[in-house]
């Protein structure tokens, strides 16, 4: 087995990891870092796939108290079916809008120019956002209604661009509609499961071809890095914004855009086009 590629494959399994439940974008960093480390091709699409997953069943684990929960008064409890269906309704926009536009969005959007140009322009509607007078109404994910849920998931939406960041559009959007840094961010979680759920099953379905056993190794170090670095982000991040803004998420996209536009303006790295 090739040791740089198991190495890739675990920087990138990090880097999902610490980057899916952030606003800055994991989708992003995973094409910029996919790259310029030449680890793009046909099976890298695979991998990111199988990476991603890992991180969605790590917030699975951290939250399955409450899923549990959810799962076992679906039947009988009016407000874990009224949870239920604020998550639903979230998810319908994107699920709708992105089997109508994945496609067209992969082939034109998914390379490092496009990401980098997102990094920034959501960076400074993350700064604008915070700058706004900040009055939440929302203050628990049960005080939602289905309007809050509905508009969150337009928001999401807009995270079909790669480098604008799901986590990032969600918390953002669920800021604009009233709710609170912890609420916004708990829901984001949330919401996460079923797009990601859907999203990996899609991709999964429409490239199951490109799945070859002799690339198990590097699959299964790239899946439990992502999967123990999203476990230990999500909790920090929680704590973080409890006393923090998402000043510090802004420059640092802000920044890593601009980096990336000045190398490929420069030609100190050949970035790719679509």
């Amino acid at each position: 087995m090739d040791i740089t590629l198991l190495l890739k494959a675990a920087i990138l399994g990090v880097v999902e990891g610490l980057t899916e439940f952030l606003p800055i974008s994991s989708t992003g960093h995973l094409i910029i870092l996919g790259d310029l480390l030449g680890y793009n091709d046909e099976t890298s699409k695979v991998f990111k796939i199988v990476i991603q997953l890992a991180a969605i069943l790590a917030v699975c684990w951290d939250y399955r108290e409450r899923l549990m929960k959810m799962a076992r008064g679906l039947a009988s409890e009016p407000a874990e079916q009224r949870f239920a269906s604020l998550v639903f309704i979230a998810f319908l926009p994107a699920a709708v809008l992105g089997l109508m536009f994945h496609s067209t969005i992969k082939a034109l959007l998914f390379n490092p120019i496009t990401v980098a140009t997102a990094l920034i322009v959501g960076g400074f509607i993350i700064l604008y956002v915070e700058r706004r007078a900040y009055h939440p109404r929302i203050n628990s994910v049960d005080e939602m209604r289905w309007q809050d849920a509905l508009k969150v998931g337009f928001a999401q939406a807009v995270a079909m661009i790669p480098g604008t960041s799901r986590s990032g559009a969600t918390i953002m959007g669920g800021l604009i509609f009233g709710l609170s840094r912890k609420t916004a961010a708990e829901f984001s979680f949330f919401l996460a499961i079923p797009t990601m759920f859907a999203a990996t099953a899609y991709d999964l379905y429409k490239n199951w071809v490109l799945l070859r056993i002799e690339d198990l190794p590097v699959f299964a170090v790239g899946f439990i890095a992502s999967f123990v670095a999203a476990m230990w982000a999500v909790k920090s991040f929680i704590k973080f914004i409890s006393n923090h803004t998402f000043v510090v998420f802004a420059w640092y996209r802000i920044v890593f855009g601009v980096i990336v536009l000045g190398t490929a303006y420069t030609g100190a790295v050949s970035w790719s086009h679509p």
